[in-house]
């Protein structure tokens, strides 16, 4: 019953490896849907973030505003570490609750965590492996661009945001090289979950 994390920069080509892995059988739990979850109206986590950054991060329909959130974070350590001490308990909490609930229903699972933000959140929780999808920074710049519609400053300036390629991979364990082809992305995958189903 391996619990793996399964970590990569944005534009890393992570999500194709979780659907790869999804499809051979792995349970897997999306950090960042937890995060939504956490954040549905009426929930704790939303009235705190309200509470402390002020009632205009909401909609009038109660829900997050995330473009008003993200302004008042990006680029503000402060604010961002002040924002994490009130959602990433609750997605620890979260998370775990799924990861339990997923060995539960089948003691042999093997359960993939889909989180962006391993180093900077969760590098320290018990994980049998760690997964790292990794490409070189200019090679995921231009993905941004050409898949998501971004600028090059833009494209850069959110990778730049994020925590280095050095360390994620130094808490690797185990390295997907995602700078080929989708073929060969898949085949990483595969070699991964046969390595892991043993």
């Amino acid at each position: 019953m391996p619990l793996v994390a399964l970590t990569g920069g944005i534009a890393s080509g992570k999500s194709t490896i979780a659907r790869r892995l999804a499809e051979r059988g792995a349970v897997i739990v999306d950090a960042d849907a937890i995060v939504r979850d956490v954040q549905q109206p009426g929930s704790p986590v939303l009235h705190s973030i309200a509470a402390e950054f002020g009632q205009r991060m909401l909609h009038a329909d109660g829900s997050l505003d995330r473009a008003a959130l993200g302004a008042v974070v990006f680029g503000d350590p402060g604010a961002l570490a002040r924002l994490n001490a009130i959602v990433h308990p609750a997605v620890r909490d979260e998370s775990a609750r799924r990861f339990g609930a997923a060995f539960a229903a089948d003691p042999s699972a093997i359960v993939v965590y889909d989180v962006p933000l391993l180093v900077e959140a969760r590098i320290d929780d018990p994980w049998d492996v760690v997964v790292v999808a990794h490409a070189p920074a200019p090679l995921r710049v231009g993905r941004l661009v050409e898949l998501r519609g971004m600028t090059q400053a833009e494209a850069e300036a959110r990778i730049g945001a994020q925590v280095s390629d050095d360390a994620r991979l130094s808490v690797a364990d185990v390295v997907i090289d995602t700078t080929g082809s989708m073929e060969d992305t898949v085949r990483q995958t595969d070699d991964l979950w046969d390595r892991l189903s043993i």
